[in-house]
């Protein structure tokens, strides 16, 4: 495994888990931030933003491997996701190619399957297309994860929650098709990116396994096998998503802050099939993911 690691996005959700998982390989870890994250004082801080070609400069000196989690998930205008999902990347392969850095792996989004959906789907997209084109010979993957949930995930948490507690909100249509995965088998398929010798130029999906992906009525029936009771599942309609986004963009256009609901992102809300295929990154780095969403609800590993 690679002696030193560069990692963006260290004080995120998945950056923190991530980190911790190549800490307890005994990774040297490099990591770039706005402010040190507490509690990992074994990591070294490169003070910095993905607009600072300095730090990323400093970050990625004589890393052999980078990992670029960090992104923008909520924004009020394509600019703002475009600033740091595709310009900021671009930045980061540029420092990392000068540098000399002989691996680079990509944390994209399932989302980037369907660029048309949404503001963050085109710019994951856009950003995937563009560092494959400027790593040239560095060795360049892509991950692209559905919707990842663990420890410390704010998103799916409440949605989680609320199904154990006996209420599901169904988004979108009936006969949807979701994927999940546990940000534990993340981490581990990262540590398998950096163990393996050779290195795809490839995109490569990962869920928790299930095969046909999870429905609504299956998650209701997860839900009611695990609590022991029944579910109820609500339907939320487009249209009152819609409206709702529309508010609260309009809201924070006026206020500030970037919103997560907005008409652009309700269009992957209620895209009808997020099923996915762990097929091609089984078959390249010998991963296969370990903990199924029964599993997690049952042990609370959410």
């Amino acid at each position: 495994m690679s002696r030193t690691v560069a990692i963006t996005g260290a004080s995120g959700f998945i950056g923190q888990h991530i980190i911790a998982a190549l800490l307890g390989r005994g990774v040297t870890v490099r990591a770039l931030t706005r402010r040190p994250v507490e509690g990992l004082d074994s990591v070294t801080w490169v003070e910095g933003s993905l607009e600072d070609e300095q730090s990323l400069a400093m970050l990625v000196r004589g890393a052999a491997a980078v990992i670029h989690c960090a992104g923008q998930v909520r924004g009020r205008s394509r600019a703002v996701f475009q600033a740091c999902n595709v310009d900021g990347t671009l930045r980061l392969v540029r420092a990392a190619k000068a540098a000399g850095s002989e691996r680079f792996l990509l944390f994209s989004s399932l989302a980037a399957r369907h660029p048309e959906l949404s503001w963050y789907a085109e710019s994951k997209f856009a950003a995937e297309h563009a560092a494959i084109e400027v790593a040239g010979d560095m060795r360049l993957s892509v991950f692209r994860p559905t919707a990842v949930y663990g420890p410390g995930d704010r998103e799916l948490q409440p949605l989680f929650a609320s199904l154990l507690r006996g209420w599901l909100p169904r988004l979108g249509r009936a006969d949807a098709q979701l994927s999940f995965l546990h940000v534990h088998d993340l981490a581990q398929a990262t540590l398998r990116w950096l163990e393996v010798d050779a290195i795809h130029a490839a995109r490569y999906e990962l869920n928790d396994g299930a095969r046909t992906g999870y429905g609504w009525q299956r998650l209701a029936a997860i839900g009611a096998a695990t609590r022991g009771a029944p579910v109820r599942v609500i339907s939320v309609s487009a249209p009152l998503l819609r409206l709702l986004s529309q508010l609260n963009l309009a809201w924070h256009r006026l206020a500030g802050g970037e919103p997560m609901l907005t008409p652009s992102k309700v269009n992957e809300l209620v895209h009808p099939d997020w099923s996915s295929s762990n097929r091609k990154i089984s078959q390249d780095l010998g991963w296969s993911p370990g903990i199924v969403l029964e599993r997690a609800l049952s042990e609370r590993l959410f």
